[in-house]
């Protein structure tokens, strides 16, 4: 038999979200990986460094460029820092669109994670039916914020504006006719909360219809199962949170265990793995879409019987209405001195996490009592998957590197903060 030597090879890009941003060296032996030392840094923007040099609400925006697959959750731990340095509570019904948008976003995520990781193991469909369900999701920010990815939605003390009445809807064009743009917008005649129960209606079908492609399918269990098997304890200690904790068999979710704005009166599952390899790891994630649905409609529900406030009524900490902003002189310049230069927070400090769809996002926020904060310190999910990579590749082939990139579901905008 040949010497087999050992080699250093640069590997990527490969994910759709590592694009250029992820070095990864490993150090081969034949096909088989013997060290991988991911390089973090490519990215680096300073958003830390940033939102302490501007007011508290200017960096709502920063927060969506972060894990730029699942923006609103990332605002919802900030506001929620915030909030609890103003120790105010924003209106119930603003507490429910802020879950129900939370529920939208891990879908959101969740969609785009099934259709990249099965591109990259070679299953070309999944990738295009999960971008048609995406694009009827994006449609709500859309009409919610007037973004389709940085919504800036949230704020301390509620969400920018309630629910509209209506949905974009699509129109006659060279490329689409009468005919198929009264197909399009069916669903489109009613207000949004109209359009997203008829989307949580059919969306079930559709997992359905990505398990067909995937959960059985010979191939993608030779790629998946056994790959990259991470014990409890192990994860646990490499300080795993949401899908890639509980795809080792570790029951931890903050919506259950330490519940903020309405969780608690949410009626759901946490899904749990039981070997802690990649297939465990893609179930989990594919349950919890289904369990999502489950809140949406639960906040659906809520949210058409009771009518009000989105936005609490201190004019320290909300802005003027904007007809208000129009036509009086005094809330023109309250509107000009909110929006320049914001509020003053108490001095303090404050930790406040969500459940993102990867994982436990946390905003640690220091107050010197000034309208901008002291320190911001940002606890990312991924940053702590991908320093388990090494960890999780040794031993495996050069072509399981690339499920486990999928398995981690990183976006680098949150790992190089």
């Amino acid at each position: 038999m040949p010497e087999i030597q050992s080699y250093t090879l640069n590997f990527g890009p490969q994910h759709p979200a590592a694009h250029g941003v992820l070095r990864l060296v490993l150090e081969m032996e034949g096909e088989v990986v013997q060290r991988a030392d991911p390089h973090v840094g490519l990215l680096h923007r300073a958003t830390e460094k940033l939102a302490e040099t501007k007011p508290y609400l200017h960096s709502v925006g920063y927060m969506d460029r972060l894990d730029y697959v699942s923006m609103m959750c990332n605002e919802h731990g900030y506001v929620l820092a915030i909030e609890k340095l103003l120790e105010v509570e924003p209106p119930i019904r603003a507490q429910y669109i802020r879950v129900m948008f939370d529920e939208i976003t891990r879908l959101l995520n969740h969609l785009l994670w099934i259709g990249a990781h099965g591109l990259d193991i070679g299953a070309m469909t999944v990738f295009l039916y999960a971008f048609r369900e995406r694009e009827e999701l994006m449609d709500c920010y859309e009409a919610v914020s007037g973004a389709r990815m940085h919504a800036k939605y949230y704020r301390p003390g509620g969400v920018h504006r309630d629910l509209p009445d209506r949905m974009p809807k699509y129109e006659v064009s060279r490329w689409r006719s009468k005919r198929e743009v009264q197909k399009l917008n069916a669903a489109r005649e009613g207000s949004m909360l109209d359009f997203i129960d008829a989307f949580c209606e059919r969306f079930p079908a559709s997992i359905d219809e990505f398990e067909t492609l995937l959960t059985d399918n010979r191939i993608w269990k030779q790629r998946t199962v056994d790959i990259a098997v991470v014990p409890p304890e192990r994860a646990i200690e490499l300080g795993f949170t949401g899908p890639m904790l509980r795809g080792s068999g570790v029951e931890w979710d903050l919506r259950k265990k330490q519940p903020y704005e309405v969780y608690d009166r949410m009626d759901f599952d946490i899904p749990v793995g039981t070997n802690g390899d990649c297939y465990d790891r893609y179930l989990v994630r594919v349950e919890e879409m289904r369990q999502s649905v489950r809140i949406i409609k639960q906040c659906v529900d809520w949210l058409r019987e009771n009518p009000g406030p989105v936005m609490i009524d201190d004019r320290k900490i909300a802005p003027p209405a904007r007809e208000e902003m129009k036509a009086d002189m005094e809330a023109l310049i309250h509107h000009f001195k909110f929006f320049t230069e914001g509020f003053s927070v108490p001095a303090g400090e404050a930790y406040a996490a969500v459940e993102a769809p990867k994982g436990e996002f946390g905003c640690y926020m220091i107050s010197d009592g000034a309208n901008k904060p002291y320190r911001v310190k940002i606890r990312a999910p991924g940053f702590a998957h991908l320093a388990s990579f090494g960890e999780m590749v040794q031993g495996h082939m050069l072509a399981d590197v690339v499920a486990v990139v999928g398995t981690q579901d990183l976006v680098f905008g949150e790992v190089d903060r």
